[in-house]
């Protein structure tokens, strides 16, 4: 037998109070509300208090909040109004949240009722008087300074009464005309969000008091029956009870379904539309602070519970008040994320002051607008997600005038102020508002317009309309003068209050259709998180149950990573990095994988049970360990729901026993005051119920019996065990098959696994061709555009099945990465002659996993032994400094040499374990397959793994995939088709590892410049970052650096500081080597450096090109040995003026280049190659206009030195700079301006300002690399067409050219124009290191 507290525990409701003014006290105003002085009495609030609660104590329950409760039901303290309002009752929902996370759920229903406290109305009319006296004093005060003083106490215009339908008389009340109303609440507490029975119960209760005529049944009857003989239904259950004379129904959805939730997400969707929904979205996900603005409690609570239902199985973590009172406002100034809503008059709102934080997201309930900040990420295939719950919408013909807002444009009428500190005016909480028409909005948690009112007034697209929630005119919702006509009217048979029954009934029987639709919405979002995280739990970082009990985990909690997120940010599309990459920072991910690791210990979280199942259900359709959808794939389970649904309503397993007379000693409802909800009685309603045995026994029998099916049928790990043992009696032993038998059994599933290999290259050939492909007829158009990264992520995926399939055991989460394991340890052991130990290769392989998903790694395995090569310097994986000097002393001639990195499977296992940011083997084995094809020799390295016929007996049954020779060879090749194509997944991916860069230096080989005595360094810049200035040891050429992933190389600074006795240098070549990926770029130098040489550059800015994969290190190493251009360093001029191009040849290679700058941005994105390469590279826009700018040239001097081109530059910048002063002076002097030399004018001052900044900001550079700024720069202000023409007329271009130059001819000029135009269209965006900080 349960006991009495546990009976309490199922009680649908645990609490009903009433709230109100007390009979006995004054009129006491709220002083948490603000100040009041500025305010009319009627406007004001007042003290309330909570005067009656029943029972007195629920055994399980919270216990009763006063404060909370009090404050909650009435907001904004008790408000005062008189017949000339409209005096409509409201229902609203709260929440009630204690500090250990507890939630009480509360339902309010807030009513009028007439004031006869004579005290009460004495005190409103004295705050009156008071009131107009303090006004017209101010008044009178405000008028002196302007006006002679006259002997008057007038008021002032807009607070006279002589139109008694102003806006003023509403703020007025008359003692001796008018009736004085004040609000009271009803409402019922518990523990569970049963919102359609509270407000069915509460609204009925209200209708039965305002009724009420002689009858044996009381509101205490209502009241005993709801809270001690209808219980909450169990999970997967059904009750039916009597709702104050209306049956209603309601159920309580199992362990695995999603939560019970009861709110309208029809006007959810029809007050906000689908794209503010997903943006709303998008920034609950990411923990921003979110502001609701409502005139309406109840829309505030409804957004509020709504978005933190889709949500799901995510939970919000932090401060969550969809209500907030007026008394707890500053709460908004907090620093941290939270949800909160303010209730606010519309008329008033343009007095708000918003907090004025960059991660703010306001949503205005009222208009339908959401303002997210500006670097809200988007979500993920947010236009696919977006155009499914359109469908739905449709499909439920739901309105859908917000569906297609654009979020950027505001439509509200007014536009809330911005402040960084937060301070709200009193005006702001005013009761009601300054006109008749907009009162209903002043305060909506009270009073509010007629229905008719609002369905006429306010479109369906326009805000969360109240017509959905009232559908017909209530003749009990209006005032006392209508009621009282109303009564008249339905003695004498005019009106049927039964018609107004039946409308009603009609509306529950949409209950059914709105619960269906509220499923599917819940569905959809469900499904979307299903298949975002469908592979998360891969990539938990699991720790030991047996070393490490759950006390000691969670004490440890906050300094370990328990998620591998580079892994799993790896494997993401990457239009989807910028969300997901702050979402799993989130503290609601963070969460969810503590609930998951939690979970090993039997503590289990029903959201992710569900989320688990759901994810296991996906995995069972795609019959893949791991799942990869790069398309959008709709939600497939609404239909399955809604079945569950439909037959769990149409039975109803308990109907409670109908309210029933009380004790003939209590007072019936005809013997209070009409008019006025009476306290109950209180002793009636703390007895509890004594005839409860028979129908709770068979209730209880019903229970277990669900319980056991579900414990039996849904338990995944029951589940699976009984799967496992089914298969295993059915299938047959393929072990003892014969060879043919064997391969006639395998074969459907070898088929597969080729296909798919056969596919997935074909997809990632395709998409790295591009459209040239399917030009070519090497595929469909669909296969293009395909994400890179997630057909890289399915290829890790399908090498996973390939070697999951027929192992002997299983070892970790991945198997790909325990063979390597093991390949590694016989490597290391043949390495160092050791003996293999016999109990190694025993078909029992489970203590060599690294990782093991329940049991821990063995002392031979230990995570310290296993990871020993994180710790490995990098002088053990690379070659020191000293080795490095000492070969090159030992080379021919000391030329500097690059040794050939090794090409083997163990050294790449070795680069990626010294990953810090990868934790587990998933994560492990898929930056080896990216690490191995980037370097092109991924089927070499799965080719030698599969080598080891032995290692391939002992992991493998005779039927695996991998001991199929024919097909492995297929497989293989299939493979080998990727080298065809270049992959950066490994750099382009992993961008916060740790590289090695291996730098060699060529000097020339001649011994005036071989050497320098100053301190050289070099600085390296690449796509993803850039390094300092790195010093090279002094009297060597080649050193190895660690740093983060720079990307892919662009530049090198190479540079010194110019001291010594002999620090002029002389550079051919620079090599640049990636010593994880292998990856070589060359840099060309050919220039010295050093003062009073050359151009005199202490600084060199050099761009560099890949070199191919199929160039050994020999062959590279022979070609840096060569000056890059065949000219003597003594013969001064421009570096590439040896060329002595023709003017067709000029032509023709800067038509190209800028050609190729403007195929550049044409591209794609990801097809787009280095645009440094193209603007500073051999025969790029600087090279090509270095030849136009030197074709005619007087650089040879007899006497002095000779000129460069930036003389020229400079020179012209003087020239300029006379120019622009005289034009001043002129205008100054006459006040004119010359427009049609406006254009021209700017465009010197342009020329002016960037010479001298270029000039200001690099003093170390040469003259030549000062050319090749000016252009990078000018190209990015695109001043490079605009100059030529002054240029080609300045005086100076005659003076420092010859007569045939380039500059000098107006057809080649008119034409060079034409040609640099082409890249104004484009935004030029320049790497820091070409910019040196000049923006």
């Amino acid at each position: 037998m349960a006991s009495p507290s546990q009976r309490e525990s199922q009680r649908l409701f645990d609490y009903f109070a009433i709230i109100g003014l007390s009979p006995d006290a004054s009129l006491e105003p709220d002083h948490l509300q603000g100040e009041v002085v500025v305010l009319p009495p009627l406007e004001r609030s007042y003290k309330g208090r909570v005067l009656g609660y029943y029972p007195d104590h629920a055994p399980t329950a919270m216990p009763f909040d006063h404060h909370a409760v009090q404050m909650l039901c009435l907001p904004r303290g008790l408000q005062f109004r008189t017949q000339k309002h409209v005096l409509e009752p409201r229902f609203h929902p709260f929440l009630v949240t204690k500090e250990d996370g507890s939630r009480a759920y509360g339902f309010a229903y807030v009513f009028f009722e007439e004031v006869n406290s004579k005290q009460i109305c004495t005190a409103m009319h004295t705050l009156q008087s008071v009131y107009l006296t303090e006004m017209s004093s101010s008044h009178a005060k405000a008028s002196s300074g302007a006006t002679p003083s006259r002997d008057t106490r007038s008021l002032p215009r807009q607070f006279r009464l002589s139109a008694p339908k102003s806006p003023a008389a509403l703020h007025f009340y008359d003692i001796t005309k008018d009736q004085l109303f004040v609000t009271k609440c009803i409402a019922l507490v518990g523990q569970h969000p049963y919102v359609l029975s509270a407000r069915k119960f509460l609204k009925g209760l209200y209708r039965f008091f305002i009724q009420c005529e002689s009858s044996g049944v009381s509101l205490e009857s209502h009241v005993y029956n709801l809270l001690y003989e209808v219980p909450a239904p169990p999970p997967g259950r059904c009750v039916a009870f009597s709702c104050v004379g209306r049956m209603h129904i309601c159920y309580r959805p199992t362990s695995h379904e999603v939560p019970l939730f009861e709110y309208s997400l029809r006007d959810f969707f029809m007050g906000l539309g689908v794209e503010s929904v997903v943006q709303l979205l998008t920034c609950v996900l990411l923990e921003n602070q979110v502001i609701l603005v409502s005139s309406d409690y109840d829309k505030l609570m409804l957004v509020a519970e709504s978005i933190s239902a889709l949500i799901f199985p995510f939970v919000w973590q932090h401060v969550y008040v969809p209500i907030l009172p007026t008394s707890l406002h500053h709460f908004l100034d907090a620093p941290v994320p939270f949800i909160m809503g303010l209730q606010c008059a519309q008329d008033s709102r343009d007095t708000i002051q918003i907090p004025n934080e960059a991660n703010l997201c306001l949503v205005d309930v009222d208009e339908g607008t959401v303002e997210v900040p500006e670097d809200l990420p988007q979500f993920p295939h947010r236009s696919d997600f977006v155009q499914e719950l359109t469908q739905l919408l449709h499909k439920w013909d739901i309105p859908s005038g917000k569906l297609d807002r654009n979020l950027n444009e505001h439509h509200s009428q007014y536009k809330y102020r911005r402040r960084r500190k937060f301070s709200w005016s009193h005006d702001s909480d005013s009761g009601v508002s300054s006109t008749e028409g907009s009162m209903c909005g002043s305060h909506s948690s009270i009073t509010s317009l007629p229905s008719t009112t609002v369905a006429s007034s306010t479109s369906p697209s326009h805000g969360i309309s109240n017509s959905s929630r009232i559908p017909y005119l209530d003749p009990l919702n209006l005032s006392p003068q209508l009621r009282e006509i109303t009564a008249i009217a339905k003695k004498a048979g005019v009106y049927e209050f039964d018609e107004a029954d039946r409308i009603r009934k009609e509306k529950d029987g949409d209950i059914l259709d709105e619960l269906k639709f509220t499923n599917a919405v819940r569905e959809v979002f469900l499904n979307r998180f299903v298949h975002m995280f469908c592979a998360y739990d891969h990539f938990v970082i699991q720790p030991s149950c047996q070393e490490t009990d759950m006390e000691q985990w969670l004490s440890c909690r906050e300094s370990m990573q328990n998620f591998d997120k580079a892994t799993f940010l790896s494997d993401q599309p990457e239009a989807h990095l910028p969300f997901l990459s702050r979402f799993i920072e989130s503290q609601m991910f963070t969460t969810l994988v503590d609930n998951k690791i939690l979970s090993n210990w039997g503590k289990h979280d029903t959201n992710l049970r569900i989320f688990d199942l759901r994810i296991r259900l996906l995995r069972e359709r795609y019959d893949d360990s791991l799942v990869r959808t790069p398309s959008y794939e709709p939600c497939t389970t609404i239909r399955e729901t809604e079945q569950i649904l439909e037959k769990r309503l149409s039975h109803i397993d308990y109907r409670a026993p109908a309210p029933q007379p009380m004790d003939p000693q209590a007072e019936s409802c005809t013997q209070f005051n009409p008019g006025h909800f009476p306290l109950l009685d209180r002793i009636a309603l703390n007895k509890e119920p004594h005839n409860k045995k028979r129908s709770s026994h068979a209730w209880r029998r019903r229970e277990r019996q669900e319980r056991h099916l579900e414990h039996t049928g849904l338990t995944s790990d029951q589940r699976d065990r009984v799967m496992h043992d089914v298969k295993a009696k059915l299938q047959p032993k393929l072990a003892d098959m014969s060879p043919a038998h064997m391969a006639q059994t395998n074969w459907k599933f070898v088929e597969q696994l080729l296909r798919e290999c056969k596919t997935r290259t074909k997809r990632m050939l395709v998409e790295k061709m591009g459209s040239e492909a399917v030009e070519l007829g090497h595929g469909e158009g669909s296969l293009v555009g395909v994400e890179e990264n997630t057909l890289i992520a399915s290829l890790c995926d399908l090498l996973e099945r390939v070697w999951a399939h027929g192992l002997q055991s299983k070892q970790g989460k991945s198997a790909l990465w325990s063979h390597l394991l093991n390949y590694q340890e016989l490597e290391e052991c043949s390495d160092s002659s050791k003996p293999i130990n016999p109990n190694f290769l025993s078909p029992d392989l489970s203590t060599m996993a690294l990782e093991t998903e329940s049991a821990p790694a063995s002392p031979t395995k230990s995570p310290s032994n296993t990871n020993s090569l994180r710790k490995k310097s990098l002088q053990e994986r690379w070659p020191s400094d000293r080795s490095i000097e000492k070969r090159s002393k030992q080379s021919e001639s000391g030329v500097p040499s690059l040794r050939p990195l090794p090409i083997s499977v163990t050294f790449d296992m070795r680069n990626v374990l010294a990953m810090t940011e990868i934790k587990t083997h998933i994560g492990y084995a898929r930056a080896w397959v990216r690490l191995s094809l980037e370097k092109k020799v991924l089927s070499k390295h799965l080719t030698s793994l599969l080598s080891d016929s032995e290692l391939l007996r002992n992991l493998y049954k005779r039927y695996a995939f991998l001991r199929c020779d024919d097909e492995k060879e297929q497989f293989l090749s299939y493979l080998l088709s990727l080298n065809a194509v270049d992959y950066f997944c490994y750099t382009n991916t992993y961008t916060s590892t740790i590289v090695p860069y291996r730098v060699v230096i060529f000097p020339s080989r001649k011994s005036s410049g071989a050497s320098t005595s100053a301190n050289a360094w070099v600085s390296l810049g690449g796509t993803i970052g850039q390094t300092n200035n790195i010093p090279v040891p002094r009297g060597q050429v080649e050193l190895v650096f660690q740093h983060k992933n720079l990307g892919l190389l662009t530049t090198l600074r190479i540079g010194h500081d110019n001291t010594g006795m002999s620090p002029k240098w002389m550079v051919e070549h620079v090599l640049v080597r990636n010593e994880v990926t292998g990856h070589t770029w060359k840099f060309p130098c050919g220039r010295w450096l050093g003062r009073g040489i050359d151009d005199g550059s202490l600084e060199r800015i050099l761009v560099g090109e890949l070199v191919p994969c199929h160039v050994t290190s020999d062959d590279l190493v022979e070609s840096c040995r060569t000056p890059p251009r065949c000219r003597s360093p003594n013969v001064p001029g421009p570096r590439r003026s040896d060329l002595r191009l023709s003017i067709p040849d000029i032509q023709q290679h800067l038509g190209d280049s800028v050609n190729n700058l403007v195929k550049y941005f044409y591209k794609p994105e990801k097809e787009r190659g280095s645009l440094t390469l193209l603007l500073c590279g051999d025969f790029g826009l600087v090279c090509c206009l270095e030849q136009v700018f030197s074709y005619g040239f007087k650089s040879t001097r007899f006497f002095g030195k000779n000129l460069y081109l930036w003389d020229y530059f400079e020179r012209m910048h003087q020239h300029f700079e006379v120019v622009l002063r005289e034009e001043m002076e002129r205008e100054q002097l006459t006040g004119i301006g010359k427009d049609s030399q406006h254009y021209t004018l700017t465009s010197m001052a342009e020329f002016v300002s960037l010479v001298s900044r270029i000039n200001a900001s690099s003093s170390q550079l040469g003259k030549d690399d000062k050319f090749q700024l000016f252009v990078c720069l000018a190209a990015r202000a695109h001043l490079l067409h605009r100059i030529m023409l002054p240029l080609h007329r300045s005086p100076v271009t005659s003076h420092m050219y010859e007569e045939h130059a380039y500059l000098r001819d107006p057809q080649l000029v008119k034409d060079l124009i034409n040609v640099l135009s082409a890249l104004n269209e484009f935004d030029i965006v320049l790497e820091s290191s070409l910019t040196r900080g000049i923006d």
